[in-house]
């Protein structure tokens, strides 16, 4: 798993954190029962402080997208993400793209510059 951040983003660098690991469980990068790096391990990596991870891996459990284990560190969930309201919001949004005639690459031009936005 590849986790990227850009410290001159206005994004937290815990919220980028959060992004990347939901990133690498939704592409099935990581799955239930993958460990991800101790949040010292990836803090050094990363340059970052370790309570920056901390407070990322913290928000990923909150979410029922990990289990922090006292010295087995954090472990994808079987749960993992739900990507119900994802794959909900998703249909809309190809629906009302076809309503208005766009086609696929024209949602994805729309979607990158949101996303940059």
């Amino acid at each position: 798993m590849l986790i990227i951040i850009d410290p001159e983003s206005t994004e937290p660098l815990y919220g980028q954190l959060v992004s990347q690991v939901r990133g690498a469980i939704l592409r099935g990068d990581v799955g239930p029962g993958d460990k991800l790096p101790s949040a010292r391990e990836l803090a050094s990596s990363l340059g970052v402080n370790m309570h920056t991870v901390l407070r990322a891996y913290t928000t990923l459990r909150d979410e029922g997208a990990l289990e922090l284990r006292r010295g087995r560190g954090a472990v994808v969930t079987a749960k993992g993400l739900d990507t119900a309201e994802l794959e909900q919001a998703a249909r809309t949004l190809v629906e009302v793209g076809r309503r208005h005639g766009l086609t696929l690459p024209q949602l994805h031009t729309l979607l990158d510059q949101e996303a940059t936005s």
